[in-house]
């Protein structure tokens, strides 16, 4: 299974076409929040439909900067991963949307508790497969993934507790644009592209014995 993924989209579809050969090739694309600018529906629903163009399997969740009206219109649409899960074959897939509180009073920031619950809720659909790939806007604190300009790592403790307990293979975040990057905790690999129109993204392959996760650059 072939699985591409991008995030921190904000409105900004323009590059969709540098990675058409990719996305058109998978067999899932995963978008990991951020839509928009603290926009709602209806510029969500152009983001969609601009990756639709090239591949309709799609499963999405909002960012911080997304009004939960977004969140709705996910679920409405069925493809939400926020605080929910989804089995492939082998393959288990969970997420977890919005972020933990910011200084900066976003349309979509949820607390700590807020944040293991959701991942719980997805993680228990999810728990008898044999691989397993976690979404969450939030990266893990004290990671390559979750740092500012100043040095300063702004991730969320719960995020990084959750992952260290449950083990997926593969942790896909976003949220710090300027954090793009590749760590590891413990088994698990954390994936941060980055503001996609910075040029980055992500294709994870799995086969019956095999997970890879990369990031792939488009620029």
């Amino acid at each position: 299974m072939k699985i591409i993924s991008f995030g921190d989209i904000h409105e900004d579809t323009s590059n969709l076409v540098k990675i058409k050969s990719d996305i058109e090739t998978a067999d899932l694309i995963l978008i990991s929040g951020d839509l928009t600018n603290c926009h709602g529906e209806a510029e969500a629903k152009k983001v969609l439909e601009a990756v639709k163009k090239y591949n309709t399997h799609l499963l999405v969740q909002h960012g911080n900067m997304d009004r939960t009206e977004v969140d709705n219109y996910l679920t409405k649409e069925g493809i939400n991963l926020h605080g929910n899960g989804y089995i492939f074959e082998n393959i288990g897939i969970f997420g977890c949307g919005g972020s933990s509180p910011t200084p900066f009073h976003t349309p979509s920031e949820i607390s700590e508790a807020d944040i293991e619950r959701y991942l719980t809720n997805g993680y228990n659909k999810v728990k008898v497969a044999k691989w397993k790939i976690m979404v969450c806007h939030t990266p893990p604190r004290d990671t390559l993934t979750d740092i500012i300009r100043n040095g300063i790592h702004v991730g969320s403790i719960t995020v990084r507790n959750f992952i260290m307990k449950h083990k997926p293979n593969v942790c896909i975040t976003g949220h710090i644009h300027e954090s793009k990057g590749k760590d590891k905790l413990g088994d698990t690999v954390v994936l941060n592209a980055g503001m996609f129109r910075n040029g980055w993204y992500i294709e994870i392959a799995v086969n019956k014995n095999d997970l890879s996760a990369v990031l792939k650059s488009y620029a």
